[in-house]
């Protein structure tokens, strides 16, 4: 129980510890495109359709003015998600693992029955990551992935010393991606694996505790 708990919304605490890639801000050379991860464009057009799936959702809600209020970075935000998703795809491939439809669907029967069902678990990825009900099967794949890769590294995401063997993995994947991002939504921070200053609200805690555990080292 304590497992499927964990691995139930760990991405809320794990996207996590890492610092992957250096990020060139060549953007202009490619028109249209909101980033360049391992030669593969993520278009704009992409992009903007996650952001208006989001957008669209917030304005059903009951609280939709304090939910659009709350993300103004939409668009990062949208962004970061999808050059993370890139990186831990590299990431879980150079380490073998690999994720069946099976597993999402149960770790998403978990979660829902963590959070008392569908709707409120929707509910609570739209209040809290900003996601449309169509994204979350994308989010809940990423969460059995960075927990499969973790476990296959024999790495604890519970601990900094976790967060940080998972984050030297990611780092090393995203590297190899030569990320690219168009000037006009930042530039990928290495260290952080985050667009510029843009800080996801769900990694904010997990990154103080890794600053923390490497000021004492």
């Amino acid at each position: 129980m304590h497992r499927r708990r964990r691995t139930a919304l760990a991405l809320s605490a794990a996207l996590v510890a890492a610092g992957p890639l250096l990020a060139a801000c060549g953007g202009e050379a490619h028109p249209g495109a909101a980033a360049v991860v391992g030669g593969e464009r993520i278009e704009v057009s992409t992009l903007q359709s996650q952001v208006e799936e989001a957008r669209a959702a917030q304005e059903k809600a009951p609280d939709s003015a304090q939910l659009v209020g709350n993300t103004g970075q939409l668009s990062r935000a949208k962004l970061h998600g999808l050059i993370f998703g890139r990186v831990l795809d590299k990431a879980a491939a150079d380490a073998g693992v690999t994720v069946s439809r099976k597993e999402i669907q149960d770790a998403l029967a978990a979660a829902e029955q963590q959070s008392g069902g569908a709707k409120q678990l929707a509910g609570m990825l739209l209040q809290q990551r900003g996601l449309a009900p169509d994204q979350i099967d994308q989010a809940v794949r990423e969460d059995v992935q960075l927990t499969k890769l973790s476990a296959a590294m024999g790495a604890d995401l519970g601990t900094p010393q976790g967060q940080q063997k998972v984050g030297a993995a990611l780092t090393e994947a995203s590297k190899k991606l030569d990320i690219d991002v168009n000037p006009r939504y930042g530039s990928w921070d290495d260290a952080k694996i985050q667009l510029g200053d843009y800080k996801a609200p769900w990694i904010t805690q997990v990154t103080k505790e890794q600053e923390n555990a490497q000021a004492g080292a």
